[in-house]
């Protein structure tokens, strides 16, 4: 199996109902089934536990070649693969491997309840076992999973943040469909209800636990560098859009000379600044993910010093993926002219997207960190949002 050639063969599919699913929100049901049927959920598994043994540079191009069509459908694709390296970085072994085989064999989705800035939800101790009782937000693909990474707090413990694996369809768990954003609108991305929902002493991930080691400080690298896959890849599906209009819509502005818009030196170039803003972000994008995969297979062994010299160089992806995404899914109307703002065609979506999910943390604090360690030499001091 080829995993980039199955990516482009189900976009291909998903590309034929995007605009629709784009209006009616809700659940990719369709699309995340054939996403189950193809094995791609199987794709960062390792080989011996039934998966296809894909690197992050395979699995994050995945997720790009989907943004390009479907940025919603690549955002719960690349967060499933998210929920799987928190599992592997901050769970012991005889946890997270046959939570991976149970992923390639039964066809598992993973979804996420993992907000450390919703500290609504807290751990209790009833009749001896821990409970999770609270409501939490921004939990993106948890309806029509398996599985979700659930966060509490624990105030016995001085509000110190628990994380669990547990069931989707555990007891007092209520997935509300309560997203309606102006983008990302198949995100699912709406609240959860825990509602003294068990959870059990081998579902907790505290060995190490999380961010306890440089390894395990990767989760939010890996994050950070599924959301600059999923800005790039969404911006070249804009790009694509605005050529295939200008070529064969746009008309000539009455003062031009040219017979064709696509002759028009002003709208060339555009396209040429949109050109080179691009390809300095393909090149940032495939650098920090070849460096994500040599920090991966240094495994436990991961200094300090190199996960923050990675942290620096995916800040800096995903900064200029957001600002130049953002700037080009803006300016392709100035070179496919009024009527592509046209409704039906949902042109857009793709600024909606990209302005919702480049939101997800200030770009300004990502610049800040890149800052002090230009200037300063300080690397960036580990957190979940980095």
């Amino acid at each position: 199996m080829d995993p980039l050639l199955t990516a482009r063969r189900l976009a291909a599919q998903f590309a034929q109902t995007a605009i629709e699913r784009d209006a009616a929100g809700g659940t990719p049901k369709t699309e995340r089934d054939a996403l189950r049927h193809s094995g791609l959920l199987a794709l960062s598994i390792p080989r011996e536990l039934g998966g296809l043994g894909g690197n992050w540079r395979q699995t994050l191009t995945v997720v790009r070649e989907l943004a390009k069509v479907d940025s919603a459908v690549a955002h719960v694709f690349g967060f499933h693969h998210l929920m799987l390296a928190t599992v592997r970085l901050f769970a012991r072994e005889s946890q997270w491997q046959p939570w991976f085989e149970h992923t390639a064999r039964q066809q598992w989705f993973w979804g996420n309840a993992l907000n450390p800035l919703d500290t609504r939800t807290v751990v209790a101790r009833v009749n001896g076992q821990r409970v999770f009782t609270g409501q939490k937000s921004f939990c993106s693909g948890a309806r029509d999973s398996q599985r979700l990474i659930a966060s509490a707090v624990d105030p016995a413990a001085g509000g110190k943040l628990l994380i669990a694996a547990i069931p989707s369809d555990r007891a007092g768990i209520t997935l509300h469909g309560d997203w309606d954003n102006i983008g990302q609108r198949q995100t699912d991305s709406g609240s959860a209800t825990f509602d003294h929902v068990r959870v059990e002493d081998d579902e907790l991930l505290l060995d190490p636990g999380p961010l306890s080691t440089p390894f395990a400080c990767l989760r939010p690298l890996i994050a950070q560098l599924h959301f600059a896959h999923v800005f790039l890849g969404l911006t070249e599906g804009a790009l694509e859009q605005a050529c295939h209009y200008t070529r064969t819509q746009s008309r000539p502005w009455l003062r031009a000379t040219v017979e064709h818009a696509y002759q028009d030196p002003y709208v060339l170039r555009h396209y040429g600044e949109f050109w080179v803003a691009l390809e300095g972000v393909r090149l940032l994008v495939e650098r920090a993910a070849e460096q994500l995969d040599l920090a991966w297979a240094q495994g436990p062994a991961l200094s300090a010093e190199q996960r923050g010299a990675l942290a620096v160089s995916i800040a800096t992806a995903k900064v200029a993926a957001s600002r130049t995404g953002l700037d080009i899914c803006n300016r392709l109307f100035e070179v496919t002219g009024a009527r592509a703002t046209q409704a039906s065609l949902r042109l857009d979506r793709y600024w909606r997207n990209l302005r919702v999910q480049s939101l997800h943390d200030p770009v300004d604090y990502k610049l800040q960190e890149v800052g002090d360690w230009a200037l300063n030499g300080v690397v960036p001091v580990p957190s979940f949002y980095g």
